[in-house]
């Protein structure tokens, strides 16, 4: 099973507010329920895509070991 993780949708008066519980960083607005889904899809990866960058500047040059990790619920 992949791993899953829990989207929030917070009605406001401009729309929607979301986040995700598991990933501190991802969170978004849409102005539909569908937007939010949309952009938080975009946010999540974006948050991952960002903390990896960060990572490897802050590990440059270290002896490190990388490997890939599955995850099962």
């Amino acid at each position: 099973m992949p791993l899953q993780l829990t989207a929030v949708f917070r009605k406001v008066p401009e729309g929607y507010v979301a986040f995700v519980e598991e990933l501190p960083g991802a969170n978004t607005q849409g102005a539909t329920l569908e937007e939010a889904r949309a952009n938080l899809r975009e946010a999540v990866e974006l948050t991952l895509e960002a903390n990896r960058a960060l990572a490897e500047e802050d590990l440059a040059g270290a002896d490190v070991i990388r490997e890939p990790l599955k995850l099962t619920a």
